[in-house]
């Protein structure tokens, strides 16, 4: 668990399972991958009402009015920084945030060791009101979370010009259903947009030799039908404002069953928890498409269909001194999805028009325990830009591809001072995958005692550009009956090796450190592949001085 988070006695934490990778007699497979928990269904009306009551100082302060010319603002700077304390009770939280929204915003204090539990919703499926306008929630030891037996809703939304702070909360059970006539594509569909290393796989398990398994090329997912993915076919989901308009509202749109932070909101998150929050789509806890911080924070078990079983960003996105942990997806992106993949092309109406990408900023932060049985175990970014720092990224499963993380579609990432160890797949790139014209630049950092059932246990590089310097790619594993390639991986791409060593990986069959299919692995002087098994290279000619086989 991370070393940056709160030193909270009550804080719960991440749990440390961690799950086996078994590959045996050509069939790999994982245990424990995906667990969705049904929850019951019952619900109330919304609540109405402004009865929050102010104190008489903080009113004078809210009307500009001063007590006397010596001590007025000083009392009235004291209020702000108190706020407006909002007792143990759910309507009144909720009262006080539509009061906030009606009085340019607030800081409210809610109340310490309280849960505030949620058992409605407003007609847009929020648990309690849009954030409109800054907006501050501080709590201590304070739970916000939806009642188990209500209907499905999130339980924070910020609107287009909110800002919404939070500092000392856990925010817990938010849940977000599935579109009834949502039929997702299989994971092994949506990832051939990528790469052909699922149709390689299995040419080879077909008995194919491995020069003509890897003619094997990446094609679109199989279509769905015309209706699996119409949830209003009388709206171009432009936005949820467009939607709240036409009065379309369903369970889920643009999900984040925690948080939605929509474009032109804003979100700082200080030293909170997202728990045991489930989408029906994409973002199990998070779900940004505007400008979000989170800052010694904890993401734990949260869940999602598609994208992001964490957080889904496709606005701008930091987290530092967090952790991200033990959260699960199907599709891709377990930990966090960086970016995500329409289902069908102008008729997703799960995700906005105009959002399929972002940035994301993680630094001084852990990334370990996320599962999917997908892609993108740890992180997964899609056509954007991840930039990691100072952080570790472990013991994350994917099925497919990506165990640690993934770039695809022309994305880039970089990683600076950052370990990748420990994760796993039974497809390709245990720790590190980068394929379909995207670029990873690795310096300063460990790619170690990864596992692969077939390609690239330590990185995977197809059609790529990666850079490695002053790094490490060690004890690495390829373990698959027709795995290759322990180390490095690399199918028509180039992959740049400054001071940087290869060494102690291994694979199946030959070679356990370096494979490529062209001569685009190139090594400086002061690199090496050394004491990899069986064999140290193998592939079109790779620089003779910096290989030893």
């Amino acid at each position: 668990m991370s070393n940056y988070l709160p030193n909270d006695d009550d804080r719960p934490t991440a749990s440390k399972r961690r799950r086996k990778l078994w590959v045996a007699s050509g069939v790999a497979g994982l245990t424990g991958v995906v667990s969705i928990a049904a929850v019951g269904v019952a619900g109330a009306g919304a609540v109405t009402g402004e009865n929050v009551k102010w104190s008489t100082a903080q009113q004078v302060s809210k009307d500009g009015h001063q007590s006397d010319d010596r001590g007025g603002k000083k009392d009235r700077d004291r209020h702000d920084e108190r706020g407006k304390e909002v007792p143990c009770d759910t309507d009144k939280l909720i009262e006080a945030i539509t009061l906030a929204n009606n009085r340019n915003g607030a800081t409210l204090e809610l109340a310490e060791h309280c849960t505030y539990k949620l058992t409605r919703h407003d007609k847009w499926g929020n648990g309690l009101p849009e954030i409109k306008q800054p907006i501050t929630l501080k709590g201590k030891k304070t739970k916000i979370e939806r009642d188990a037996t209500a209907d499905s809703f999130r339980i924070l939304n910020v609107g287009p010009g909110g800002e919404l702070t939070l500092k000392g909360l856990t925010i817990k059970g938010g849940q977000t259903a599935p579109h009834k006539k949502l039929s997702a594509p299989a994971p092994h569909e949506a990832w051939s947009q990528f790469s052909g290393s699922g149709e390689a796989t299995a040419a080879l398990d077909g008995g194919k030799p491995l020069t003509t398994a890897l003619q094997a090329a990446p094609k679109a997912p199989a279509a769905a039908p015309a209706e699996a993915t119409t949830v209003g076919e009388e709206w171009e989901s432009d936005g949820l404002a467009e939607v709240e308009a036409k009065g379309t509202w369903q369970p889920g749109f643009f999900d984040g069953a925690g948080l939605l932070v929509q474009p032109g909101g804003r979100a700082d998150v200080h030293g909170t928890e997202f728990v045991a929050n489930q989408s029906g789509a994409s973002g199990g806890a998070v779900a940004n498409y505007g400008q979000t911080t989170i800052s010694e924070s904890l993401v734990d078990e949260n869940t999602a269909f598609l994208f992001g079983g964490g957080i889904l960003n496709v606005g701008v996105l930091k987290l530092e001194k967090s952790a991200v942990a033990d959260n699960q997806a199907v599709i891709g992106g377990a930990g966090i999805s960086n970016g995500l993949v329409k289902l069908k092309p102008h008729k997703d109406k799960l995700h906005p028009a105009g959002f399929d990408n972002g940035t994301l900023f993680v630094e001084k932060s852990e990334i370990e325990g996320n599962e999917t049985t997908g892609f993108g175990g740890g992180i997964l970014d899609i056509g954007g830009e991840a930039i990691v720092k100072h952080s570790k990224i472990s013991d994350n499963t994917a099925l497919i591809a990506g165990g640690g993380l993934l770039g695809a579609k022309k994305s880039q990432l970089t990683l600076a001072h950052t370990t990748v160890a420990k994760n796993s797949t039974a497809g390709v790139g245990g720790g590190l995958a980068v394929v379909d014209k995207s670029t990873a630049t690795v310096d300063d950092s460990s790619i170690k005692e990864n596992v692969a059932g077939f390609f690239g246990a330590g990185l995977f590089n197809d059609e790529s550009k990666t850079t490695l310097r002053h790094s490490e790619v060690t004890g690495n594993r390829a373990v698959g009956p027709h795995a290759t390639g322990g180390g490095i991986f690399n199918k028509n791409g180039w992959v740049y090796l400054t001071k940087t060593q290869v060494a102690h990986n291994f694979a199946t069959k030959k070679p356990g450190g370096v494979f490529t299919t062209n001569d685009g692995v190139v090594l400086d002087d002061k690199s090496t592949v050394t004491d990899n098994r069986p064999t140290n290279c193998l592939g079109s000619p790779v620089v003779p001085d910096g290989c030893f086989g």
